[in-house]
């Protein structure tokens, strides 16, 4: 499976960067007022807002913002085609898992999806981009495993019943824009800005 292509890193993005995780839960309420609630979705979908406070239309006017940063987005959004392609978004803030304990084998199982925990929700992660080290039972695994995009780890034995199964990695969120429109605003000669570009994630497995 080919990567999708990651979301350029721009000087010029700005603040503030909105997160919202999102559930869908069916509600039926009683007229007693009880509730029967039924959870669609096990693990949310990710919803991202950034702005870009400077984007720099030619090489020299503007160094800080970054060489034609405004063709870097533009360009991207169009090799997209908006809402049709996926991306990788790498988030500065959630982007690494060390020492994560992803499952425990059970004697039979060669294939598992690694996940992150967030406080105390564990989560399958969307594109796994690196593993730096995999253990069973506490033992580093040099050899005998093997990363299958997006985000499964197989062994090509199982790991015996009970093992704990962890892993050190990095790893992106697999999205797609909300929008099949970007407005781009020039403020000023060569500089551009963009006040809200939404996207959201995908499920990649």
């Amino acid at each position: 499976m080919t990567a999708p292509p990651s979301f350029p890193t721009l000087a010029g993005q700005g603040f503030s960067v909105h997160k919202t995780p999102t559930f869908s839960t069916i509600v039926a309420s009683h007229v007693s007022g009880r509730e029967a609630r039924e959870a669609n979705y096990q693990n949310p979908i990710w919803r991202f807002e950034l702005t870009f406070d400077a984007l720099a239309s030619n090489a020299a006017s503007y160094p800080g913002a970054g060489a034609q940063s405004l063709q870097s987005l533009m360009g991207f959004y169009l090799q997209c085609r908006g809402p049709y392609g996926t991306f990788l978004y790498t988030d500065p803030t959630d982007n690494a898992a060390v020492n994560q304990v992803v499952a425990a084998g059970d004697g039979a199982t060669a294939s598992f999806t690694l996940a992150r925990s967030l406080g105390g929700f564990l989560e399958s992660v969307g594109w796994v981009t690196n593993v730096a080290q995999v253990t069973v039972g506490g033992v580093a695994q040099g050899s005998g495993w093997s990363l299958v995009a997006p985000n499964t780890l197989v062994f090509a034995t199982a790991p015996a019943s009970g093992a704990l199964i962890g892993a050190s990695f990095s790893y992106a969120f697999q999205c797609r824009f909300e929008d099949d429109a970007m407005d781009f605003e020039q403020f000023m000669q060569n500089l551009w800005r963009v006040d809200s570009l939404k996207f959201r994630s995908v499920r990649s497995s």
